[in-house]
């Protein structure tokens, strides 16, 4: 098994979302001693944002930059998407920021998002080809949006549920703990539940 584990948010070691993605990956390591862990800290070692120059490297087959800074972010794109396509499993460390993800996993996403690898197009529409993997997700929120009224403003796991399944891959878990800002006792509670979870959707992901 390949482990692929994504960190991204900017709070270092006071982050929550960082504690429950080391969980999850120590997780499946416990039930597969040998899985090997590739590790991308993407706050840490940010990744360009996806600009005109850098797409038209997986976008328009073919192309070769004269620029040697843009054949290196084409580099790195292939890289970052062969490790995507490479992985059995992709473990993130997800914060909620501003309703959303952060910006440095967005600038993550754009890069393995390529025509003609992670997914194409057809006549019947989109057709996923990132293969049978599995992601999970740490997600961390300062208030409470897997219910009540804030619900709709959730655009951090429902587009990453969109994203991944545009890409073909249908098992996307979450871990989550909420209410991160409310207060040392609703903190310490949401994380030790959320961190209580962990062994039953790592198992999950292996009961059929």
């Amino acid at each position: 098994m390949k482990i692929l584990h994504l960190d991204s948010s900017i709070l270092g070691e006071a982050s929550a979302s960082r504690v429950l993605s080391a969980a999850v990956v120590e997780e499946l390591l416990a039930l597969h001693p040998t899985a090997q862990v590739s590790v991308r800290d993407l706050a840490q070692t940010p990744i360009t944002h996806l600009d005109g120059a850098i797409a038209a490297g997986f976008r328009q087959p073919g192309t070769v930059a004269e620029d040697p800074a843009v054949r290196a972010e084409h580099a790195l794109s292939e890289t970052l998407v062969s490790e995507l396509l490479d992985s059995d499993v992709i473990v993130l460390g997800v914060p909620m920021y501003n309703f959303s993800i952060p910006s440095q996993l967005k600038a993550w996403l754009d890069r393995i998002a390529q025509p003609g690898r992670t997914f194409r197009y057809t006549e019947n529409g989109p057709v996923g080809l990132s293969g049978d993997k599995a992601v999970i997700v740490a997600s961390t929120r300062g208030g409470m949006y897997s219910s009540g009224p804030a619900q709709v403003m959730d655009h951090q796991e429902s587009y990453l549920k969109a994203f991944f399944g545009f890409l073909g891959i249908q098992r996307v878990r979450f871990v989550r703990a909420e209410l991160l800002t409310k207060g040392a006792e609703l903190r310490s509670k949401s994380m030790r539940e959320a961190l209580d979870g962990v062994a039953v959707v790592v198992a999950g992901l292996f009961a059929n």
